[in-house]
């Protein structure tokens, strides 16, 4: 029964570890191919828009990166719920004529406050302004963020263009890594095909797109703007592009207690609001770990040919590490010297991190209360959300 149970786990899952190897070959020939080529001089009059919450590190050094964008015509709308916020501080030396402040008010109990601050800012966006930029406040940009961003829009079949980030932490704790490589498995599907989804803290689209595609109306009551701005584009058929020039270096440390709760976070807004993509991450997952470990069962009971099935299980995986640590050093030529000294965990964390992604995947699979940003959410559906007390 267990060389069954063996044999019927390790194909599928030995099939799998090549073909995420082959796709991460695919995945660095794509952005290598991509960054040769800058991005176009189109750039129309944009608004780039920023939530912000409460005092965060780097946040000051985030917001200025934001503010000097080597973009003709951009306005920064910087959003946030309450006047009295502490980071207000920091914000208002960087105002002027071009830098703009954005107070959303009470917050309405069905939806989430980024996405009550993102409408607040749309709402106040200038009228001549003819796309809309979105970032978050815990990433670093390079001058030329915006400029990439905006770039894939001039191709009139797009309706919108998407970044991701990678994680930089200053200090190469353990907790910290682990979080980089389980993100970058994520970034690692961004440049071959469309994207699954936009990501928040990089996306631009034309306001003709925002009114046409009923944005608006997606958010009322949604926790997640990605996901639900995805909804929205993908029912009016448009397309997403992927903009290797836009990618965000977010730094900062974290315990790892902070780290497994974050995961888990995502994973149950993925669950909510992507239900085929969680499912089908929690089916591979499931599949995967239980080869492995049922190879280690194999290999207990003396039948040491099974060692070679296990590393042809474990091995693809830490290969596509190191070649998603390969891309990240062509999306990211300034932070070279941090993935030469650290971009061993990529492969050497590969291992540890699956099992994590195990846990995410189990954690999230009977939860919809979230903490986000100071709140509590129960998230009942995607248009449907409730802030607890």
């Amino acid at each position: 029964m267990l060389l069954f149970l063996f044999w019927a786990l390790s194909i599928p899952a030995v099939l799998a570890a090549l073909t995420s190897w082959y796709a991460g070959r695919r995945h660095l020939r794509a952005v290598s191919e991509a960054m040769l080529h800058p991005p176009a001089a189109w750039a129309p009059l944009a608004t780039l828009i920023v939530p912000i919450k409460g005092l965060e590190d780097h946040l000051a050094s985030n917001l200025r990166s934001l503010t000097a964008q080597d973009y003709p015509d951009y306005e920064l709308l910087i959003a946030v719920r309450d006047p009295a916020d502490p980071a207000l501080e920091l914000v208002r030396p960087l105002l002027n004529d071009r830098i703009r402040l954005v107070i959303a008010g009470p917050v309405r109990p069905d939806t989430g406050e980024k996405i009550h601050n993102l409408l607040a800012a749309v709402e106040a966006a200038r009228p001549a302004s003819r796309v809309l930029a979105f970032a978050d406040s815990d990433g670093c940009v390079e001058p030329d963020w915006l400029r990439g961003l905006v770039a894939p829009l001039q191709d009139p079949a797009v309706g919108a263009a998407t970044g991701y980030r990678w994680y930089f932490p200053e200090r190469a704790r353990l907790p910290p890594l682990l979080r980089t490589v389980w993100n970058s498995t994520i970034a690692g599907n961004f440049g071959v095909g469309s994207p699954r989804f936009v990501w928040g803290g990089a996306t631009a689209l034309r306001r003709e797109t925002f009114r046409s595609a009923r944005v608006v109306e997606y958010w009322q009551g949604a926790v997640s703007d990605d996901y639900r701005l995805t909804d929205a584009l993908r029912a009016a058929g448009l397309q997403i592009r992927f903009a290797p020039q836009a990618m965000v270096a977010t730094p900062g440390d974290c315990s790892l207690r902070e780290f497994i709760a974050w995961a888990v976070r995502q994973m149950i807004i993925t669950r909510v609001y992507a239900p085929r993509l969680w499912w089908s991450g929690f089916t591979a997952h499931v599949v995967y770990c239980a080869a492995m470990a049922a190879g280690v069962a194999v290999l207990a009971s003396g039948r040491w040919w099974a060692l070679a099935i296990l590393l042809l299980t474990v091995i693809p995986g830490a290969w596509r590490g190191d070649l998603r640590r390969r891309a990240a050093r062509l999306l990211f030529p300034g932070r070279a010297a941090w993935l030469d000294r650290h971009g061993w965990a990529c492969s050497w964390l590969t291992l540890p991190v699956t099992w994590i992604w195990l846990y995410t995947f189990l954690a999230s699979a009977l939860r919809r209360t979230i903490e986000w940003r100071g709140h509590r959410y129960r998230l009942i559906a995607p248009s449907r959300t409730e802030r607890l007390a």
